[in-house]
């Protein structure tokens, strides 16, 4: 993990409704002219630009972090989510829904055989979100009313730099901007649809309520970051760490997920393609989310999540 000499951020004044693209270096954020995308884009122009710029940061440069709200460093066209991509979380999950009498060691193994056999000539599996549901890292998660079963799930996220179509694993970290972390909120009844089985996962009631896409607080360039497969996932929940987990053990690392996510679809700059959840999730505890919980999200090197839960009143209308 490189250190990080400056990130990017989106944020607004106080009494502000209008949100600007900012840069943050020892502890000031910085304006910068342009939307987030349009920055991201042009790096090739701009990232000289901000590199002087950073290193001008000091008292008395732009406003200090604590004096803003910062908001979602990101505004993705497209979102794509990745499923089942943590070796731990699978064969976890696996012995928890093992049919009555199987043995919990012999699902434990089995699975394991099958996702490494995955890892070696499987393809991830993606699905897609609406930018609709992303928030900030500050913002309060509204538990919708229609259910009581909404979980966490902490990931890292890659920040599309360039149009990539079809780009081999071998060149693609070179399209990726840099990363953010999202807590990716699931409500876990209404993963599978009973009224029509042989359909399968309904993800789009799932996981778009408003808010369910927590972002950042930072936008680090890749070349701050260092290895993607080399960094910690944890989330606590009311100070005690439920999922605490190192990328390393993705089944798919960063540029497989890319690379597979291009062959089907041009991924623009600015877009969002999120790697999985590791080992840890409510579900997993048997401890969904509830009124009053405060999540404290981490992935080394791209700041603190801090967000606060709390319940829908219920409504005539709430129910999807």
């Amino acid at each position: 993990m490189a250190d990080a000499q400056y990130a990017l951020v989106r944020f607004q004044e106080a009494g502000d409704s209008k949100s600007r693209a900012g840069l943050l270096a020892g502890g000031r954020v910085l304006p910068l002219d342009g939307d987030i995308n349009s920055l991201i884009e042009h790096w090739d122009t701009t990232e000289a630009q901000l590199d002087a710029l950073a290193a001008s940061a000091g008292e008395g440069t732009g406003f200090a972090a604590a004096d803003v709200e910062i908001l979602a460093p990101v505004e993705p066209a497209q979102i794509l989510q990745t499923g089942a991509n943590y070796r731990k979380h699978v064969i976890d999950l696996a012995v928890a829904h093992r049919e009555p009498g199987e043995d919990a060691e012999e699902v434990r193994a089995a699975t394991a055989a099958m996702m490494d056999k995955r890892a070696g000539q499987g393809t991830p599996y993606f699905f897609i979100g609406l930018p609709t549901a992303v928030a900030s890292a500050t913002d309060d998660l509204t538990l919708p009313s229609y259910s009581k079963s909404h979980d966490w799930e902490l990931e890292l996220a890659a920040v599309i730099g360039k149009t990539a179509f079809r780009v081999s694993p071998e060149e693609a970290l070179d399209y990726v901007f840099g990363y953010t972390m999202v807590n990716d909120i699931t409500t876990r009844e209404y993963v599978f649809r009973k009224d029509m089985p042989a359909i399968g996962s309904d993800w789009y009631r799932a996981k778009n309520a408003p808010g369910f896409l927590p972002t950042g607080p930072l936008l680090v360039p890749a070349k701050f970051f260092g290895d993607p497969q080399d960094v910690q996932v944890t989330l606590k929940l009311n100070g005690k760490a439920m999922q605490d987990e190192s990328t390393s053990d993705m089944i798919f690392g960063v540029a497989k997920l890319v690379s597979e996510a291009s062959q089907i679809m041009p991924l623009r700059p600015g877009d969002l393609v999120l790697t999985g959840s590791p080992a840890g999730n409510g579900q997993h505890w048997g401890r969904l989310l509830q009124d009053g919980d405060v999540m404290e999200g981490t992935i080394t090197g791209l700041g603190t999540q801090l967000i606060h839960c709390k319940d829908e009143a219920p409504t005539e209308s709430s129910k999807p």
